[in-house]
This record gives C-alpha cells, sequence and structure tokens, in this order.
C-alpha cells in the first residue's frame, strides 16, 4: 500500500497566505546581526574542533571512533558557518561573509559559491516536484527508466547508505561551472572551485607527507566522513517525511512549503551545540536573513503564532528507517510508494 499523507495542515492554510505574512509576525530583533555572537561561533568551532584533533591524538585505538565522532560533528559547525555566510546573515559586509564562507568551507572541500548557488535554489523551491534540488525523491517512471546500475545507486541513497548522499552530490554538483549561468555567477562558482582544487592540491600532500597516509586518514578523511553523515542525515530530515509533500509547480505555494514542508528535529544537545542550531530549520526556511543564533528564538514565535502547521520530530534511529523503508518514490496522487511496492506492481 502507497504512503498517504495528511493534507490537512497544508490545507488548512489559506492559499493565500503569503511567506511575507509569516515573516511580518516576526519581530525584527530576530534578524538582527551580532558581530560578537558571530565570531563566538567561529572561536566555538575552532576549539571544538581543535579539542577533537587532540583527542584523535592522544587517545588510546578504542576510543578513536568516538574522537572521529566528536570531531567530523565539530567539522560540521564549519559548515554552518559557511552557510550563514552564504545566506549572509554572518556579517553585514559581503566581503567578510565570502572570506569567512570560503575559508571554513575549504576545510571541507566546498566550493562555497557552488554551494551557494545552488542551495539558494532549494530556498526558493522547496518541495517542488521536478524543481527543488534537495532530496526530491525520483518519479516511479524515471526511476523505472533508469539504468540498473543506477536504480541499485538510487536505492543505496534513499536507504541504509543514506548518510553518504551528499558525497556524489558534493563531488557532481558544486565543482562544474559550466552547469551554472553563464557571468557572473559562473565566474564565481569557477573561482570557488578552483580555490578548493588548488587547496586540497597543497594540503593533501603536505599532510600527507608530515603524518602520511594514516594520518591523513585519522585525521581529516574520517572526520571528514562523519561530516558527510550529519550533512545527509540533517538534509535529508529537513524535508523528507510520509506527511510531507513534493507539490506540482502549479499548486505550489511557497508560505505552505516553507511552513509545514519543513521539519524541526531535535538532536542531541551537543550535537545542536557543536551544529549551531541548524536543526532548528523552520524559522531559516521562512527567511535566511535570520543568524543560526537567532533561530530558536524564531522558532518559538513562529510555534505560538502557527503551531498547528509545525511539523517537530526528534532524532532516532526508528525514524531514519521509517524515512529509508519508506520514503522512496513519488507520485503527486499516490504519495510516496517503497521499492518493495514498486517491484511487486512491475
Amino acid at each position: 500500500m502507497t504512503l498517504s499523507i495528511d493534507r490537512h495542515p497544508a490545507t488548512a492554510l489559506s492559499p493565500n497566505l503569503k511567506l511575507k505574512h509569516i515573516v511580518q509576525s516576526l519581530p525584527k530583533s530576530v534578524f538582527a546581526k551580532d558581530t560578537t555572537q558571530a565570531w563566538l561561533m567561529v572561536v566555538k568551532t575552532i576549539v571544538a574542533v581543535t579539542l577533537g584533533i587532540a583527542a584523535i591524538a592522544f587517545a588510546p585505538w578504542y576510543l578513536l571512533p568516538l574522537a572521529w565522532v566528536f570531531t567530523g560533528t565539530a567539522m560540521t559547525g564549519c559548515f554552518v558557518i559557511g552557510h550563514d555566510c552564504a545566506h549572509r546573515s554572518f556579517s553585514t559586509s559581503r566581503k567578510v561573509n565570502d572570506l569567512v564562507g570560503h575559508l571554513f568551507m575549504l576545510t571541507l572541500i566546498y566550493p562555497f559559491h557552488g554551494w551557494r548557488y545552488g542551495h539558494n535554489h532549494h530556498h526558493k523551491h522547496t518541495n517542488k516536484m521536478d524543481v527543488d534540488n534537495a532530496w526530491q525523491p525520483w518519479r516511479p517512471e524515471d526511476y523505472k527508466a533508469a539504468p540498473t546500475w543506477l536504480q541499485v545507486f538510487y536505492q543505496a541513497m534513499r536507504g541504509r547508505l543514506w548518510w553518504l548522499a551528499s558525497l556524489p552530490h558534493w563531488a557532481l554538483v558544486h565543482f562544474d561551472w559550466r552547469k551554472f549561468p553563464a557571468g557572473k555567477t559562473r565566474s564565481d562558482v569557477k573561482f570557488s572551485a578552483l580555490v578548493v582544487i588548488i587547496g586540497a592540491a597543497v594540503m593533501f600532500p603536505v599532510m600527507i607527507g608530515t603524518i602520511g597516509i594514516w594520518g591523513f586518514v585519522k585525521f581529516w578523511l574520517l572526520p571528514w566522513l562523519v561530516y558527510h553523515f550529519w550533512m545527509s542525515t540533517f538534509t535529508i530530515v529537513h524535508h523528507t517525511a510520509a506527511d510531507i509533500p513534493f507539490t506540482p509547480e502549479g499548486e505550489w505555494n511557497e508560505a505552505i512549503a516553507q511552513l509545514s514542508g519543513t521539519v524541526h528535529c531535535d538532536y542531541p544537545r551537543w550535537v545542536e551545540f557543536l551544529c549551531h542550531d541548524i536543526n532548528v530549520h523552520v524559522p531559516h526556511h521562512i527567511s535566511t536573513a535570520i543568524p543560526s543564533y537567532r533561530l530558536r528564538q524564531a522558532h518559538e514565535i513562529i510555534k505560538a503564532n502557527w503551531g498547528e502547521y509545525i511539523k517537530e520530530r526528534k532524532f532516532t534511529w526508528e525514524m531514519m528507517k521509517d524515512i529509508t523503508d519508506k520514503c522512496h518514490l513519488y507520485e503527486e496522487n499516490e504519495f510516496y510508494q517503497t521499492f518493495r511496492e514498486f517491484d511487486a506492481n512491475n
């Protein structure tokens, strides 16, 4: 049986509702940039990553997995700082945003502008079928038409290997500036890609030359894979559930998509602390101008005004099992269909 989506929360909202109406319900204080708080984020992440590297260096072998998890989670804070810079919510200065964004995303080998332009597209078209570029499920007919190897790959990324899904997205999307519109956008993406390529060409040989291949794996690669676990997990949880529809362009409503198509998920507090509350995602989709250190304040206000339309969950392995077992293929009338159901019908 295909999964039926309860449309009530979305349809209960007036189709005339505009995103600006929700934004206007927020006080100006949640949009205020605070230089001290912004740079405290930077300090917190640098200290946390440094502590993680020290733990890797001195921990006995049986504690290394814990050190890798801590360090990789702290490295996710680097991404969140770059994320704020990309949305221009870190600083009032564009140059500061670009410089800090490039530096912190360089540590993750992420091209700043390539990611920035692609991510902004996601915000403009959240859960719009065939347009959104973040974890959009395939249609059954597209899956059926795909070659076998690609079907297997998609099954893995939508199943138990979801935590690796951000790796192909990173490798295939953000480096190829030819995929971006000609002009300033393409030039920006090319610049960021070259910064990362040249940076990696310098950093990796230096690391391997000084600490060896195992040192490179131990101090950078394994924490980096933990970062990708969080990158994949945060992003799939933000917009994927049996009760979150992907809507055709003609029926799509921006306000409803951003308010009811976005998930607030509670993680262990140490994860939220190291990742600068990136899990508080509903206000971020209401307005990307809200700095990460204001997200909790904004969420409480949005919840007070629009609480019945907000989706809140708690991170559990059971929740991840539910998403990866059920949310596979999507069709507007039938909603989500599992791979097993597709195979039974074909």
